[in-house]
């Protein structure tokens, strides 16, 4: 992305080290007559140049430091260095992280889901073009309202799949998607919308009293790559500020083929909708991190 430059030199403060024009990644600065200056005529607004000036004399407007600025959580401004932060621990924290569908009753302050939206921004993005968008849904009865959206997607969606017909045509022209989807789901989302008919289960949303939508607007250079950073970011700080987190791929899928869901709660047409976390406080607690599936490294050298 070309953006239009917005970075300042103080000439008076600038000691011409050179260290913002060797980090720069757009080539925007040189070293003229032994002081740093701007010569470029697009910028990634990364803000690597005024993060490493030793003296202060690099600015870059429209960056606010003050965006991150969280209300639950300590800030701690300083830069830490590589190799400081504990990895046994941040692993730990990663192991830990579970997929939770025992949620309780217990409201999430609006506070930590903000803190929470903050964090996700802390995300690296394509080209630095830092255009997630974040719906948050702050209470049980904004998850309801989605979680009934989502519902009424699917019981469309088995009453066409339950069509004989219409599965051939889609193994014809369509490479067999509700043949497959009959396949694979039809019979638990079925009995999923039965027992949300009947009993009010949810099976969709688990319980969850809050929930933050990660989106996209037009015109990233990588919009999955940067939804799904920001959404990792949340999902571990979730766990760390005592809160149970779970992906739901089902309202994923239905934003993807319902514009009318998207309305509903108000988001524009034109963002794009990549993960769909809920959240709240877990009645389950574990005993030990999960294992994984064995995986063998690739290796390619020369």
């Amino acid at each position: 992305m070309k953006l239009p430059v917005m970075t300042e030199i103080d000439d008076e403060c600038c000691t011409g080290c050179g260290l913002c024009v060797t980090v720069c990644p757009s080539r925007t600065l040189e070293l003229v007559d032994g002081k740093a200056k701007v010569t470029g005529d697009h910028s990634m607004h990364c803000g690597h140049c005024a993060a490493v000036c030793p003296t202060g004399a690099v600015t870059v407007r429209g960056v606010a430091d003050d965006a991150l600025t969280l209300a639950t959580v300590e800030n701690r401004a300083a830069w830490l260095p590589y190799g400081y932060f504990n990895t046994a621990e941040l692993v730990r924290l990663m192991r830990s992280r579970r997929s939770c569908r025992t949620f309780s009753h217990e409201p999430v302050d609006k506070a930590i889901l903000e803190d929470l939206v903050k964090i996700g921004m802390t995300a690296p993005s394509g080209t630095n073009s830092q255009m997630w968008t974040f719906t948050i849904l702050p209470d049980r009865a904004a998850v309801e309202t989605l979680g009934n959206a989502t519902a009424r997607f699917f019981r469309r969606l088995n009453t066409l799949a339950e069509k004989r017909s219409l599965r051939f045509l889609s193994r014809l022209f369509m490479k067999d998607i509700l043949g497959w989807y009959h396949r694979e789901y039809y019979d638990s989302v079925q009995e999923a919308l039965r027992e949300r008919e009947e009993t009010g289960a949810d099976r969709l949303f688990h319980g969850a009293t809050a929930a933050i939508l990660v989106g996209m607007r037009p015109g990233a250079s990588t919009p999955c790559e940067d939804a799904l950073l920001a959404s990792q970011n949340i999902l571990l700080a979730a766990h760390a500020m005592g809160l149970g987190s779970c992906l739901i791929g089902f309202v994923v899928e239905a934003m993807k083929r319902d514009p009318g869901i998207k309305k509903v709660l108000r988001i524009p047409g034109e963002e794009k909708i990549y993960s769909v976390i809920a959240l709240g406080y877990s009645e389950t607690r574990f005993r030990e991190p999960a294992g994984r599936k064995r995986v063998v490294p690739r290796y390619f050298e020369g």
